[in-house]
């Protein structure tokens, strides 16, 4: 029997993730299927707390319905539990829904492949951001055993509720103090849309950071965005984002699938080609 899976949230008609993980099935020999299921906002909880008639043996969950699904499944894993919010989903024997958030392990993975050691040496981090993404950047860092992580953000109290989600090896800061963090700090990451095509610039100062500490941008659309380009011009070591679309996907395509896929040039090219076309 084909096994069926699926991207699901509202809209998904942009979802590159049917591109990777049908890319994993041909490789492999895979009987199964990865679809598009729109699944707006006001009929998610029904969705999810209603998977098991769905006839999937698993899915993705993406904007705006990880926290839906999250609460509607009967157990989650460490990292969904932190972060309140559910981005893969499968049945168990039991039938049993369980949630995992696998965006965390993204950007670790990215990382790893990108810049191999990269954590021997950063102890702080600047995060620029407070929503979604943010949330599973500062889970990494801190599981990965960076000692603090400043959250930044232009709304301060939306940082401050990033921090009392993760105590007290993550300081909430406002957008005036990026200067002086940056100063000390040997990695700084963008988890906002700034600098995103379409959006406005991302302008902030670079001249206090170390050359030594690693700059990554969430954003992968253009792949090297202006903040980017800038650290690489003035020596930083840099890993753009799109790494983290296909290594957040490793561990769920392995949970429903029974093969843990590899993320290779071939892939990378595959989805840098459609990145060139309209969605």
């Amino acid at each position: 029997m084909t096994r069926r899976a699926a991207i699901t949230g509202f809209p998904v008609a942009h979802s590159r993730s049917p591109l990777v993980h049908g890319h994993w099935l041909a490789e492999y020999g895979i009987d199964g299927s990865y679809e598009k299921i729109a699944v707006p906002p006001d009929t998610a909880a029904a969705f999810y707390r209603d998977f098991r008639g769905s006839g999937l043996v698993g899915c993705n969950v993406t904007v705006p319905n990880k926290e839906a699904a999250a609460a509607a499944c009967d157990e989650l894993d460490e990292a969904a539990r932190a972060m309140g919010a559910a981005n893969t989903l499968w049945l168990d024997e039991a039938g049993r829904l369980i949630g995992a958030n696998t965006d965390g392990l993204g950007f670790l993975g990215n990382l790893d492949q990108s810049l191999p050691g990269w954590d021997n040496g950063v102890s702080h981090a600047v995060v620029l951001g407070a929503g979604g993404a943010a949330r599973a950047v500062v889970w990494a860092l801190l599981s990965r055993g960076v000692k603090t992580v400043a959250i930044v953000n232009r709304t301060y109290q939306k940082a401050a509720g990033l921090q009392a989600r993760f105590g007290a090896d993550s300081v909430a800061h406002h957008w005036e103090d990026l200067e002086e963090l940056m100063g000390k700090t040997g990695m700084l990451v963008n988890t906002t849309s700034l600098g995103m095509s379409g959006q406005p610039p991302l302008e902030i100062d670079l001249r206090n950071l170390p050359e030594s500490a690693i700059v990554t941008d969430l954003v992968y659309v253009p792949l090297e965005t202006p903040l980017l380009a800038r650290a690489r011009a003035r020596g930083n070591p840099v890993a753009d984002g799109l790494g983290m679309l296909m290594h957040q996907a490793v561990p769920a395509f392995e949970r429903w699938f029974g093969v843990r896929p590899g993320v290779t040039e071939e892939l990378r090219a595959l989805v840098l080609a459609d990145l060139g076309k309209a969605p």
